[in-house]
């Protein structure tokens, strides 16, 4: 009698992304909200779920809300959000213009 065995082999080459350097929150270009920050990219080589060889890297400015990738170059950076940032088209203590977002505070209705 003869017995047929499948072993599924698992390989793939995913990125992961590190934080790296400066972690100062700075500007991004695409939605523009106080969350772009240095970071190194690194694709990986993997067996069965397990990182082998490093294929390539590069270091990058990622937004940690839209996710946007910029490759760094020399000359440009992101500009450093200050304490008191607030994205364009906001409200403090209130929805957005449009209707919608986060209201802080809650109104008790009259009987």
């Amino acid at each position: 009698m003869d017995f047929f065995f499948c072993l599924p082999i698992m390989i793939g080459c995913p990125t992961k992304i590190k934080p790296d350097g400066d972690q100062s929150p700075r500007i991004c270009p695409r939605c523009h909200n106080g969350a772009m920050f240095a970071a190194k990219s690194r694709t990986w080589f993997e067996f069965c779920f397990v990182p082998l060889i490093p294929m390539k890297s590069r270091h990058v400015w990622m937004c940690g809300i839209c996710q946007l990738q910029v490759a760094m170059q020399p000359g440009w950076e992101p500009p450093v959000a200050h304490p008191g940032y607030q994205h364009p088209g906001q409200t403090v203590g209130g929805p957005a213009p449009n209707g919608y977002g986060y209201q802080p505070t809650y109104t008790q209705q009259q009987k």
